[in-house]
Parts: structure tokens; C-alpha cells; sequence
């Protein structure tokens, strides 16, 4: 995995987020994406519903709303990335792992192991 890669993938999951949040397309950073990141957070909020019903399908003990929304925004973008299947699904799930660690885990590492288990889970099930 390129840092490259980890950068793209950290300004997709900050617009997701931000989308989560506005539940809007009228913010700076969305202005200022590269078109590239502006039609892959299209695609994936296109597609949001099946995102959504794989991850909490493939939740146990556990539901979507639970989630932090940076987890959430990590998560969707990953299943989306394994759903299109461009990128090898070790790749997509490390990616998110490197997130979570990155952005979610508190002092515990409890979150990133939860986040690639999911993944896991959701890739085994496609």
C-alpha cells in the first residue's frame, strides 16, 4: 500500500464524513476534491442502501446506527471498494484497518480489529 493510496482513500473517508454530517454537498472540501474523489463519493452514496444493508447484514450483536460516523464513513467506502472489486480486497481492507488506527482506535485497538473483522466478513459474503 502507497501512501498515495492511504491519502486518497483519507480525503474520500473526510468527505464522507462531512457528507454524514451536512447530509449536503455544499462544503469547501467537496468543492475543492479532485473530480476523481467528487464521482467515486457519488457513486458510493448512489449505491449507500446496498452499502448499508451488506454491513448490517454481516453485523453480529451490533447495528449500523451504533457506529461513530468516521467508522461508518471508513466502512462504506471499503465495501463499496470490495463490491467494485478494482482493488485487491487485502489492499481495500488494510486501507481501512490503516484508518481506523489512524483516526478511531482509542487506547484499546479494539475498533481496528473490529473494522477488519467486518470487512472480512462482508468480502467472504459477496
Amino acid at each position: 500500500m502507497t501512501n498515495a493510496l492511504l491519502e486518497k482513500y483519507t480525503k474520500l473517508m473526510e468527505l464522507l464524513y462531512q457528507f454524514e454530517i451536512l447530509q449536503s454537498f455544499q462544503f469547501v472540501d467537496f468543492e475543492k476534491a479532485d473530480s476523481e474523489l467528487k464521482t467515486k463519493m457519488t457513486e458510493i452514496l448512489n449505491n449507500i442502501s446496498i452499502i448499508d444493508d451488506l454491513i448490517s447484514s454481516n453485523l453480529t450483536n451490533y447495528t449500523i446506527d451504533r457506529l461513530n460516523r468516521v467508522d461508518l464513513s471508513i466502512i462504506r467506502m471499503s465495501v463499496f471498494e470490495l463490491m467494485k472489486k478494482e482493488l485487491p480486497a487485502e489492499v481495500v481492507i488494510n486501507l481501512a484497518v490503516e484508518l481506523s488506527k489512524i483516526y478511531t482506535d482509542l487506547d484499546d485497538e479494539k475498533q481496528h480489529k473490529f473494522t477488519n473483522k467486518l470487512l472480512d466478513t462482508i468480502y467472504k459474503n459477496l
